[in-house]
C-alpha cells in the first residue's frame, strides 16, 4: 500500500474513523493499491457536525472581507503545489497528467472567484419612506454538506468549498470512496491558509454515509454531484427531511453537426470532447447527430480519434467495473446493428496491464432507440445518429431526458441561433465541444441533469448557500405612525 490509511478530518485534525470497515483504493492507471478508505460510523458524522456547528458561531460573524483572505492564500497554495496536486489526481483518478493540471487550474479559478464575493453580496439599502430604511443582507445557512464524485477529485470539491465557506457556512465534505486522497490535501492547504478548525470537516464512507448526511438534523443544506439515479434519491431524501438541496445528475450531451461545419475544427472538438478525461465527465460529447451529408466530417472524426492513444493522451477509466460496462455498451450497439468505425475494446497499455483502459470508440448508424443513444456511457465513446433536417436533430436532442449540454457545429449564424433557442439544455455551445461556462458564469444543467433550484458555481450559487434577511428601521418619531410603521 503506497499511502497510509485515509483518515477523517474533524475540527482541524486527521482522526481515525470509528467505523470498522475499510475499502481498498486502487489506482486505475496500473491497478496498484494506493490506500484504504474508512466506512465511517454515525458517530463520526455527529462529531463532524458538532465541530462545524461550534465553529459556525464565530465564522459566520467574521466579516466576509476577512473570510475571503483565506481563499487568497489558498489560491496561492494551489498554484505553489500544482505539480504535486496534479500527480495525485492522475494517480487516484486515472486521467492524464495534462488533464489533471487543467483540473487544478480550474480549482484555482474557483478559489479566485470566491475572493470576489464581497463585491457580489453587498445587499441593498433604500429609504422607502421619510426616515424609514429597508435593508437586505445575505446570511449564511449554518452547517452544510457537499457530496462529490470520483471524476474530478479536486475540481468538484472546489465547486462548493470556496463559495459556501466564504459566504459564512461551515461544511461537511463527503468525497467519493474511489478518490479520497486529493481532498485530504485540500484540507491541509486550507488549514495552512488560515481556515479555522471546524469550518471544513471531511467524513469518508459509502452510500450509507450519504444517507446519514441527508438525514442528519444538524445539516441545513446538501449539494450532490453524481449519477441521475442517485441524484434523485439524494434530492428526495434531503428535501424530505426539510433540507435545501441541489443535486446534479448525469448527462447525454448531443452535438449537432451540419454539413457546412468546418471539418478539421469540428473533428478535433468532438474528439476532445468525447475522449477528454476518458469520457468520464458530465459535459462529454456522447451523441453526435449528423444533419444531411456529413460523411466527410465523420471520416475526419475517425482520423482524429485514432490519434488518441490509451496510456499516452487518453487516461484510464475509474475501475474494472466501469471498463466492463463501457465495453458492454459497445458490444450491445454492434449486436443491435450499429457500425463500429473505431473500436476501443480490449485496450492494453504496455507496463500498465493491470490498469483499466478503453480506447476511443466511434459508432455510426446508431438509432435513437439503442442503449448507446439513450443512456449515459461515461466513457470515450461517441454514438452517431443521422437525420435529414435540423428539426429532426433537435427532436432527438429534446427527447433525451437529460439536459446538461448541447452544441451545434455550423458556420450559419441563423442555424446556430435556432439551436441555441430550441435545445433543451442548460449549457449550449456553438462550435464548442465542451460548453462549460467560466467564472463568474455558473455551471448547471436542466431536466434530469439537475434537481433543485439554481446552479452550483458562479454568482448563481450565492442564492443556494445563503438566505436573505430584510431589515426595516425608523429613527424619526416626528413622522408619527403610518401604514409603514
Amino acid at each position: 500500500m503506497k499511502y497510509t490509511k485515509v483518515q477523517n478530518f474533524i475540527n482541524g485534525q486527521f482522526v481515525d474513523a470509528q467505523g470498522t470497515g475499510y475499502l481498498d483504493v486502487i489506482s486505475p492507471v496500473n491497478g496498484v493499491l494506493l490506500s484504504q478508505v474508512p466506512l465511517s460510523a454515525q458517530a463520526d458524522l455527529d462529531k463532524a457536525v458538532a465541530s462545524a456547528k461550534a465553529a459556525f458561531k464565530e465564522w459566520s460573524q467574521t466579516p466576509i472581507k476577512v473570510r475571503v483572505q483565506v481563499f487568497f492564500k489558498y489560491k496561492t497554495l494551489l498554484e505553489k503545489n500544482l505539480v504535486e496536486l496534479s500527480k495525485l489526481v492522475e494517480e487516484e483518478n486515472g486521467k492524464t497528467y495534462t488533464e489533471a493540471v487543467a483540473e487544478i487550474e480550474k480549482a484555482i479559478e474557483l478559489a479566485e472567484f470566491a475572493c470576489s464575493l464581497p463585491q457580489l453580496v453587498t445587499g441593498e439599502l433604500l429609504e422607502v419612506s421619510k426616515g424609514i430604511e429597508c435593508r437586505t443582507e445575505y446570511v449564511p445557512l449554518g452547517v452544510v454538506a457537499s457530496i462529490v464524485p470520483f471524476n474530478f477529485p479536486s475540481m468538484v470539491p472546489n465547486w462548493t468549498i470556496p463559495n459556501a465557506i466564504a459566504l459564512g457556512n461551515c461544511m461537511i465534505l463527503k468525497p467519493s470512496e474511489k478518490v479520497p486522497l486529493s481532498v485530504g490535501r485540500i484540507a491541509e492547504l486550507l488549514k495552512e491558509a488560515g481556515l479555522p478548525d471546524g469550518v471544513l470537516n471531511i467524513v469518508h464512507g459509502d452510500s450509507k454515509m450519504v444517507e446519514a448526511i441527508c438525514d442528519h438534523p444538524g445539516v441545513e443544506a446538501v449539494s450532490f454531484v453524481g449519477s441521475t439515479k442517485v441524484a434523485k434519491i439524494v434530492y428526495q431524501r434531503a428535501t424530505g427531511n426539510l433540507k435545501r438541496c441541489l443535486a446534479l445528475g448525469g448527462a447525454k450531451n448531443h452535438l449537432l453537426v451540419l454539413p457546412d461545419a468546418i471539418p478539421g475544427m469540428t473533428a478535433q472538438n468532438i474528439t476532445a470532447s468525447m475522449s477528454g478525461c476518458a469520457g468520464q465527465r458530465c459535459m462529454a460529447a456522447s451523441a453526435m447527430v449528423g444533419v444531411g451529408a456529413v460523411d466527410h466530417i465523420i471520416d475526419q472524426l475517425v482520423a482524429e480519434a485514432k490519434k488518441v492513444i490509451p496510456g499516452e493522451n487518453l487516461g484510464a477509466v475509474i475501475s474494472k467495473e466501469s471498463m466492463d460496462r463501457i465495453n458492454n455498451y459497445i458490444t450491445s450497439a454492434e449486436k443491435q446493428g450499429a457500425k463500429i468505425l473505431l473500436d476501443g475494446r480490449n485496450a492494453k497499455v504496455a507496463g500498465k496491464e493491470e490498469g483499466y483502459y478503453v480506447g476511443p470508440t466511434v459508432i455510426d448508424h446508431v438509432t435513437p432507440d439503442m442503449d448507446v443513444a439513450r443512456e449515459e456511457i461515461f466513457g470515450p465513446v461517441i454514438s452517431i445518429m443521422r437525420t435529414n433536417t435540423l428539426d429532426e436533430a433537435l427532436a432527438i436532442e429534446n427527447a433525451n431526458p437529460y439536459g446538461n449540454a448541447a452544441s451545434v457545429f455550423t458556420q450559419s449564424g441563423g442555424a446556430a441561433r435556432y439551436v441555441m433557442t430550441h435545445a433543451s439544455a442548460g449549457m449550449v455551445g456553438v462550435n464548442v465541444g465542451v460548453p462549460v461556462p467560466r467564472e463568474p458564469f455558473s455551471f448547471g444543467g436542466w431536466n434530469e441533469s439537475r434537481f433543485g433550484v439554481g446552479d452550483i458555481t458562479g454568482k448563481s450559487s450565492i442564492e443556494f448557500w445563503t438566505k436573505l434577511k430584510k431589515s426595516t428601521t425608523k429613527w424619526n418619531p416626528e413622522a408619527g405612525v403610518n401604514w409603514m410603521s
